[in-house]
């Protein structure tokens, strides 16, 4: 997949809450695909496809344990996101301060 298709991917991917909710879990460490799906309401297929979609978009990698499957985030990709985002951070925090500073004033 050429790279401007995969950052596109990539930002798709984070979209979606249900995603950006497993990646933030498996900041925590690695996890079961059951304890993964317990903590939604949707099915387990429907948790599989999203680790599934992550997986393609090597966002997460499965690794089988026994009779397990056991996801591990894999921030890499996930870099060129953050590096996107840099500038738009920097940008409010300016915003907010020249209107603090406006508010001060007033």
């Amino acid at each position: 997949m050429p790279q401007a298709e995969q950052d596109r991917s990539v930002f798709r991917a984070i979209a979606d809450p249900t995603r950006r909710a497993i990646l933030d879990r498996l900041r925590q460490g690695p996890a079961p695909v059951n304890e993964l799906a317990s903590a939604f309401s949707q099915s387990r297929p429907a948790i599989s496809k999203h680790l599934r979609i992550l997986r393609e978009l090597n966002v997460v990698s499965e690794q089988r344990q026994g009779r397990e499957r056991v996801y591990r985030l894999e921030p890499a990709d996930l870099k060129d996101v953050a590096d996107w985002i840099l500038p738009y951070r920097d940008f409010w925090q300016q915003s907010l301060g020249n209107l603090k500073s406006y508010l001060e004033d007033e």
